[in-house]
């Protein structure tokens, strides 16, 4: 999964749910090309962590979508399996109305060329930003039982376009509103002086 940092994101054509439960059956990556796009993998429907994990970005994609970025979730099953899901009411173990595209990946291709697949069967819970030209600039994999932090990908996100828009560098713990540094030797002693001042 490392081996993709800095690199064109794989491109896919999938089945997929989208929004308006309407089925894609060509659904590409690449048509969210000039968006950011957060990509990430749960290992299948109708099961506990990856319900909390939809329903949290869910909750937060009115904050993806203010920053120009698309969320895109993928597991091994069915659109009809996504779809059947999204039917099924939050109270009774489904997901509701989510608002972003479920891709289908049956023959589990799109994982495996993400290399996020575990002993052939299911995804781990592997996540990629992927900025506006397509390549990929963030990436986190979990194992099945512990859910990822929709918070630290909001703010890897604010750290890739405050890194493109202003060229300054975010170090360890950056949070939106704080200052980058410079990368030269004076940028990280400037930067040193003012966090030994906190």
């Amino acid at each position: 999964m490392s081996h993709l940092i800095t690199k064109e994101a794989p491109d896919f054509k999938a089945n997929a749910v989208m929004e308006d439960d309407r089925l894609e059956p060509e659904f590409t990556l690449s048509s969210l090309r000039g968006n950011y796009v957060i990509l990430f993998f749960y290992p299948l429907d109708f099961t506990f962590v990856c319900l909390s994990e939809i329903l949290a970005f869910d909750e937060k994609l009115n904050e993806f979508k203010a920053r120009d970025a698309a969320v895109v979730g993928v597991s091994v099953d069915s659109a009809h399996t996504h779809l059947a899901w999204k039917k099924t009411p939050v109270e009774k173990g489904g997901i509701g109305p989510i608002r972003y595209p479920l891709v289908s990946d049956l023959k589990k291709d799109i994982a495996r060329s993400y290399g996020v697949l575990l002993d052939d069967e299911v995804a781990l819970r592997g996540l990629f930003l992927i900025d506006r030209q397509g390549i990929v600039r963030h990436a986190v994999l979990n194992d099945l039982p512990l859910g990822r932090s929709v918070a630290e990908t909001l703010r890897m996100l604010d750290a890739l376009r405050y890194y493109e828009e202003r060229g300054r560098l975010c170090p360890a713990n950056w949070e939106k509103g704080e200052e980058g540094m410079e990368g030269t030797a004076e940028g990280v002693i400037d930067y040193l002086s003012k966090y030994a001042k906190k």
